[in-house]
């Protein structure tokens, strides 16, 4: 029986911070703004790819390479750049902070366990209001692997430590709350980013059209 989080951890980007303000930066460098999901897409399979053959890059290196193969010989330097550079200044989802609030009054600690960089998700929640509702930030960079190796998620539940099957990870994509659940975690899958899970993965153990909606369902969860 799964049984209520003792901890929760969230999902960066999609998740909590929007990448739509940098479809902009992208109409800056000559390409469609559209290009913002077939990059990031890219960036994540990028990543994967190399924890698969046992290797590791940061993010940053790897969105860099993934922008250069989908911008082409439209966008140089500057403009790849510009593009990475507005990763910095991205803001959260309103139902962010209210999500973290709910766990806040309930006393279960909430942290970040991010693809992303730990520093620039460190200045995502100072920027955004949120870093007093927050009690860590995990990164992949240190354990060299992204999401959804195994090897994350059992870091995040070491790092809080709780048992893995008392941690719950709270994402915006279907593939993640795979790895996880795979991992022995609990899982909460928001759906307003993706619309429908995904059939071939495990499914989540809570839904919710919306953070609040997904942390209520996880906190209403057997605490036993």
């Amino acid at each position: 029986m799964t049984r209520r989080p003792r901890a929760v951890a969230f999902d960066v980007m999609e998740t909590m911070m929007r990448l739509e303000p940098l479809r902009a930066r992208f109409e800056d460098a000559g390409l469609p703004g559209a290009a913002v999901d077939t990059w990031y897409a890219r960036t994540l399979r990028d990543g994967t790819a190399l924890t698969a053959t046992g290797d590791f890059e940061p993010f940053r290196r790897v969105a860099e390479g993934a922008l250069r193969a989908v911008a082409g010989p439209r966008a140089d330097d500057a403009a790849v750049a510009r593009v990475l550079d507005g990763l910095a200044g991205l803001p959260a989802h309103p139902d962010v902070e209210p999500a973290l609030r709910r766990l806040a009054a309930a006393d279960v600690p909430a942290v970040c366990l991010t693809n992303g960089a730990g520093a620039t998700t460190m200045a995502f929640l100072d920027r955004a209001g949120l870093t007093d509702l927050v009690d860590r930030v995990i990164s992949i960079e240190e354990v060299r692997r992204w999401k959804p190796s195994a090897a994350v998620y059992r870091h995040g539940a070491a790092v809080t430590g709780v048992p893995a099957d008392r941690l719950a990870l709270v994402a915006a994509h279907a593939w993640d709350c795979h790895g996880a659940a795979r991992a022995g975690l609990v899982t909460g899958w928001v759906g307003r980013l993706e619309g429908r899970y995904g059939d071939v993965f495990a499914p989540p153990d809570v839904t919710g059209d919306d953070l609040v909606e997904v942390v209520d369902r996880l906190l209403a969860l057997d605490g036993a």
